[in-house]
């Protein structure tokens, strides 16, 4: 029972009371006055202090209904972080998966540019032995032929050079073919000789001869045959590979005859001086670089 029923108790009490025994002193009735007064007072308290604990009540109901929904909020944002955060463990795992499958494909390319390397360097080994061994070879024929062909050089009929990997013997034309003929007279088949047996020894070079002349047009006579001094540098040319084939026993394959007529002087066509160095033999010697499949 709370105090507010105990108050109302009392004073109907004390209403039944002083009916029960019809008069009272007046002492007796100032007490009571006094009585109920203080009972009034309690009442009037006690009915305050019980609305501030139902306001109290209220505001700790809102205070816990807030507190609910912070809770609810608090447990809502943490499956939403566990949800992010397993979306996010996820992700990590498919990047790592992604990261791993280009470290696998990125060391196979490795090995493979790894192995590549390794056949670039043996090859670029192996060409520069064989650079090592043309330029030994082209000094040893270069020096074979200044020793064998030293008269006819100090004639100047003859002139030998070696350059960029190259090596040329050129031969003026009285030494090999008399005027206007394209048959190598007996001088020109001894000198032949020598410088082919010279070239028989340099092997895998490639020999290209090429026919040159003066800018003189080509006689009535000698136009039935040759119409223009390039027909009659074609076949001066392919007389000597032919010789050098088929005397010499050089490789025909390493081979090749090249007329150029007069379209590439060495010297002036004003001068016979000049006319004379322009008609001439040339003779090629340079690294083969394209082997035929019938050489393989």
């Amino acid at each position: 029972m709370n105090k507010k029923m105990r108050i109302a108790g009392v004073m109907v009490a004390a209403l039944i009371l002083g009916g029960t025994t019809g008069c009272v002193s007046k002492k007796e009735y100032v007490a009571k006055v006094e009585e109920s007064d203080t009972l009034r007072s309690d009442y009037a308290r006690l009915q305050a202090e019980n609305e501030a604990l139902n306001e109290d009540g209220r505001a700790l109901r809102l205070k816990i209904l807030s507190l609910e929904e912070d809770i609810a909020q608090l447990r809502q944002d943490k499956t939403n972080l566990e949800e992010i955060s397993q979306v996010q463990a996820d992700k990590m795992t498919q990047e790592i998966s992604e990261l791993r499958e280009k470290v696998s494909v990125l060391e196979k390319e490795n090995s493979r540019l790894k192995e590549e390397n390794e056949v670039l360097q043996s090859k670029a080994l192996d060409l520069e032995v064989q650079k090592e061994e043309e330029v030994f070879t082209m000094k040893r024929t270069y020096d074979d032929l200044l020793e064998d062909m030293k008269s006819e050089i100090e004639k100047g009929k003859i002139t030998i050079t070696q350059l960029e990997g190259k090596l040329k013997v050129n031969m003026v034309d009285e030494i090999l073919f008399d005027s206007g003929k394209t048959t190598i007279k007996p001088q020109g088949v001894k000198v032949l000789e020598r410088v082919g047996k010279i070239l028989l020894n340099a092997k895998d070079k490639a020999i290209r001869i090429e026919g040159h002349t003066d800018n003189v047009p080509i006689g009535p006579e000698l136009a039935k045959t040759y119409p223009t001094n390039w027909e009659l540098s074609a076949a001066r040319a392919t007389t000597v590979a032919r010789y050098l084939q088929e005397k010499i026993g050089i490789d025909p394959s390493f081979l090749s005859g090249t007329g150029y007529g007069p379209y590439q002087p060495i010297a002036s066509n004003e001068t016979e001086e000049g006319r004379a160095k322009n008609r001439r033999i040339e003779i090629l010697l340079v690294p083969e670089e394209i082997t035929p499949v019938s050489r393989k």
